[in-house]
């Protein structure tokens, strides 16, 4: 897995004149840089163009300071009915506030040796960058904040939630400056999580931004954050994690273990069994995404981000009708009874 993220070992670096560690730095900076540069003209002008009014989907507030009483409508919070005007006008009346836009957005990111697997030109690291990026900059023009969390042999780099540019470039640099470490004794996914749920004390939207290859045990943790917070698992894949092609002979490397095997992809029956494990391993794992009530976007390392991004705010989007719609028929239950 990565190495341990260590910011005394950069501030010697600052004031170490023309070391090569000081160089490094130097290179990263300007690598976090190019990539938001490039991100900022390739796929956030886009989307700033696509997204109009749908900007709120991407993370919704909340209010104290009470601006309105209106009708009923199939999206809105149940929670904010006003009853006493509701009996009154025997029409069902909710309370608007006034939006807060000081809500957070957290990053949970899994940075551990599997997540650099990539069968093209893409890693799934180079996804999840190129995806916290964009989020983070579109989140941040709008001043939110953004907070990240990130996870390698352990959760070794918190980064607290603010807004700027700048604190973009920060979050980036985090994410390119990790030595890769030599061995591991396997992903601890709810390490993650745990941590999460212990330190992000206000409501927030939290991206957790993983493969979700782990050892088990991290379904009960993200249930935890989704009873809190607004979940959205963001899950990197690759197509070559579903099906081999044939290539023939080839060495296949865990990067979780570190162990090698030899295997013959000319085979078609280990191809249909790589195959049918594959498959069960995915809906195993949707299964238990649903289970633990969180949204879920899936980011493929041949996928295109514009897509992804708009895949998400309809993902809001029909959540939230739904949501409304579950409301409204339990409000109509309990008018029904109360009348």
């Amino acid at each position: 897995m990565f190495g341990l993220f260590k910011p005394k070992s950069v501030a010697h670096a600052d004031g170490a004149g023309s070391t090569p560690s000081h160089q490094a730095l130097i290179s990263t900076n300007h690598q976090a840089e190019h990539v938001l540069r490039r991100l900022e003209w390739t796929v956030i002008r886009r989307l700033d163009g696509l997204l109009q009014g749908d900007y709120r989907t991407l993370l919704r507030g909340t209010g104290l300071d009470l601006a309105d009483l209106r009708e009923y409508q199939h999206h809105d919070d149940v929670r904010y009915i006003d009853w006493n005007v509701t009996a009154r006008l025997q029409t069902p009346h909710v309370r608007v506030f006034t939006e807060d836009r000081e809500m957070a957005a957290w990053f949970l990111l899994d940075l551990s040796p599997s997540v650099d697997f990539g069968s093209g030109d893409q890693h799934k690291k180079n996804v999840s960058v190129e995806f916290v990026a964009t989020l983070a900059r579109l989140l941040t023009r709008h001043g939110n904040r953004v907070g990240a969390q990130l996870y390698g042999t352990g959760v070794d780099t918190v980064i607290p939630a603010r807004s700027g540019r700048l604190h973009v470039l920060h979050l980036l640099h985090c994410m390119l400056n990790r030595p890769v470490a030599t061995d591991t004794a396997g992903t601890q996914l709810h390490e993650l999580l745990q941590s999460a749920v212990t330190a992000i004390k206000r409501r927030s939207t939290v991206f957790v931004v993983s493969d979700f290859i782990s050892s088990p045990g991290w379904e009960k943790p993200l249930g935890q954050l989704a009873q809190r917070h607004e979940v959205v698992a963001v899950r990197l894949m690759d197509p070559m994690e579903l099906e081999l092609p044939d290539l023939g002979l080839i060495p296949i490397r865990d990067a979780e273990t570190g162990e090698q095997l030899l295997v013959d992809t000319h085979d078609a029956g280990f191809r249909r069994r790589f195959s049918r494990i594959a498959a069960q391993r995915e809906a195993e794992l949707r299964l238990s995404l649903a289970r633990a009530g969180v949204d879920t976007l899936e980011l493929s390392t041949d996928d295109d981000l514009v897509n992804a991004v708009l895949r998400f705010t309809e993902l809001r989007k029909r959540r939230t009708q739904l949501a409304g719609a579950g409301k409204a028929s339990g409000m109509r239950r309990h008018l029904t009874a109360v009348a």
